[in-house]
């Protein structure tokens, strides 16, 4: 008789990061960024330097911003606001699926506490 697969429920394959890190914490854990025409890139490198970090990209793009927790960049990775991913950076589809079911909350989820 053939076996019957279960889907994997949301909560089994939900990664929890907390919604109060810096952008620095956030984007070395996500390894991606959102761009201001919404594309999603993936970082190769994110260094930080005092105030401000330095993120490269796969497609070979460098820039500095403030490392902030409330930045535009910040507010877009929590919200999981962005268009497409690039296409040059190649983010494969199991990031963005594992990008899809991570949990932004308060505490880090162990147990509701805080």
């Amino acid at each position: 008789m053939a076996e019957v697969k279960h889907p994997i429920e949301k909560s089994d394959n939900a990664r929890y990061i907390s919604k109060n890190k810096t952008l620095f914490a956030l984007v070395s854990k996500i390894k991606l960024w959102p761009s201001q025409s919404g594309v999603l890139h993936g970082v190769k490198s994110v260094e930080l330097h005092g105030d401000k970090i330095i993120v490269t990209t796969h497609c070979g793009e460098t820039f500095t911003v403030w490392n902030s927790k409330n930045s535009r960049s910040a507010r877009w990775l929590r919200n999981r606001w962005f268009t497409k991913p690039c296409p040059r950076c190649k983010v494969p589809d199991w990031k963005l699926e594992k990008y899809g079911s991570t949990i932004f909350a308060d505490s880090t989820g162990r147990g509701g506490r805080r």
